[in-house]
Formats: C-alpha cells, structure tokens, sequence
C-alpha cells in the first residue's frame, strides 16, 4: 500500500502562480480599456461594470453554498468573467440585462460544468451570445449621449471611411470596453510582460483574420482598411482577453496557433459575409468547442520507449 498513486483530475502540469493572482493581474490589463470605457460613456458604464461583477460573484458564491461546495469566489475568476461581460454591453442596454447575463455565464456555463476549469466554453463570450440572441434589439442598439450615428463597424459595413486614429484612442461608439485600441494593448503587453497569455494564439488571430481580409474584402492589400477593420468592433478585446483564456484554449503549442487560426478565419468569414456586424463571439466560441480535438491531434508523440 506504501505505492498507492493519487489520481486528480486535469492538469497536472501546475505553474508556480495561484488562480488568484493570475486572474487580478488580467483584472489590472483590463483596468485601462475599462477606465476609458468609463470616460467615453459616462457613469452608466461604471453601474454596467458594478452590476455584472456583483451578479457573477453572488450566483457563484449561491450555487457553492447550497450545492455544499467550497467557496471559491476568492480567486476572482467571476470578477473577471463579469467585467469582461459589462465591457462587451452597449452602455444604454438597461442595467437587468448585465444580471440576466451574468446569471447565464456563471450558472449554466461554469457552475453546471464543474466550476473554474472545467467550463468547455468562455463564460463571459457565452452570456454575451445568450444576450445578444434574447434581446437583439437592445444589445444592438449603440446610440447614446456621447455618440448618435453608426458605430464604426457599421460604418465599414456600409462602405463608409472611419478615421483610424479613432479608432486607436477610442473615441467612437460601441461596446463599453472595445473602443480603445491603445487601452486594450496597454493591457495585453501587461499580459505578456508577466507570461499570463502566450503571443501565439492572438497573433495567429491577427494573421489569419488579415490574409482573410487580403484575399476575400475586395480591396487587396489596403492598409487604411486593415487597419480600419482589426481595430473596430470587438475584435481586440476578444482576441487579446477572450481567445487566450486558459481554460477554454489548447494547451499545446501547435494546438494554440491552430486555434488562432480558426478563430481569425471565422471572424473573418462572418465579418465579411454574414449579416450581423460582428462575429467573433461565435468564432471564439466555436473554437472553444473544438479545443479538445485540437489538443488531441496536436499531443507531441514520443520518438521511442525505454523497456
């Protein structure tokens, strides 16, 4: 018996910082993307922000209670779920439609799977899909105070110009938290400073989706219009926060840059041929989907066996 083996579940390869720390240092990436979401909307986006982290953080801490669980809250994976949730709301949707949501992504998608880590697709992406599904009109509904007319991305859709330097500082309509390009970078250099997210999931995002662009937008290698498109819409803040979430992504290295690849060729192919604006959410969940086959075909084999 002095042999027995202890058998956990997944993964068993462990780095030596905690969930907890982990999940603050995205929290402090997204503080600046969040902060100018703040600026560029008002004090509603800040309610959207309170609302969404309470609600994620009390269903969770619910279901552990009466499911006789540990309580885990303190790891602050349903702070990050619900900030990342409130930065991808219009900031004039009412103020339930960030519990609804948050509810969903908590509840049905982490809770009912098994908690953190066993959730097969990104809770926050989810709840987002699941509001803009339930309630089109008001999760599509941009105009607000501070800005009236098309967001940017509608604007591309129809074939009109957007000032790219906009696009960069952030001051144009949209979700909460995807407007400012220079925020969001501030961010993932964060991310990649600490070795919290690897560069090879978004920069196979970035690639893929810009040779897609390249050879099916019509307008070839067109640089105003590149850059036009990768930074309006959702796109940075999905592919820098959202495509490389641990759970939910390959852990394999050529297992992550296929899995970019998809991502950025379907964000593409709905951007460009669908009729919504947008499609990254559903590339990313998609690919979430597909990240256990990914992982599977991508395992290194070994050269030999020592007998």
């Amino acid at each position: 018996m002095e042999n027995r083996m202890n058998v956990s579940a997944s993964p068993h390869i462990r780095g030596t910082m905690s969930t907890a720390n982990i999940m603050r240092l995205v929290i402090v990436a997204l503080l600046p993307a969040a902060g100018f979401g703040i600026y560029n909307f008002g004090i509603r986006a800040l309610y959207h922000m309170l609302v969404c982290i309470v609600t994620c953080v009390l269903t969770e801490f619910t279901y552990e209670a009466f499911a006789d669980r540990p309580i885990a809250v303190g790891d602050f994976s349903s702070v990050v779920t619900g900030l990342l949730l409130a930065m991808s709301l219009p900031v004039n949707a009412p103020l339930w439609i960030g519990c609804v949501g948050g509810v969903f992504a908590i509840l049905v998608v982490k809770m009912f799977f098994g908690g953190i880590g066993q959730n097969i697709v990104n809770p926050a992406l989810a709840g987002r899909c699941f509001l803009l599904i339930s309630f089109a009109n008001r999760m599509t509904d941009f105009a607000c105070d501070a800005y009236t007319g098309p967001t940017p991305l509608e604007a591309l859709k129809q074939g009109e110009m957007v000032d790219p330097l906009y696009l960069v500082l952030g001051n144009t309509g949209g979700c909460i938290g995807e407007t400012s390009a220079i925020a969001i970078l501030l961010g993932a250099v964060l991310l990649l400073g600490f070795g919290i997210i690897s560069l090879r999931i978004p920069a196979a995002c970035f690639v893929v989706f810009t040779g897609m662009l390249i050879f099916f937008g019509g307008r070839g290698f067109d640089e105003i219009y590149l850059v036009q498109e990768l930074l309006s819409g959702g796109l940075m803040l999905a592919f820098w926060f959202m495509a490389t979430d641990y759970t939910t992504s390959p852990i394999t290295k050529s297992g992550q840059i296929i899995y970019g690849g998809m991502i950025g060729a379907l964000a593409a192919m709905f951007r460009l041929f669908g009729s919504a604006s947008e499609g990254v959410s559903y590339a990313i969940l998609l690919a979430n989907l597909l990240t256990p086959i990914i992982e599977k075909v991508t395992i290194p084999r070994a050269f030999g066996r020592r007998h």
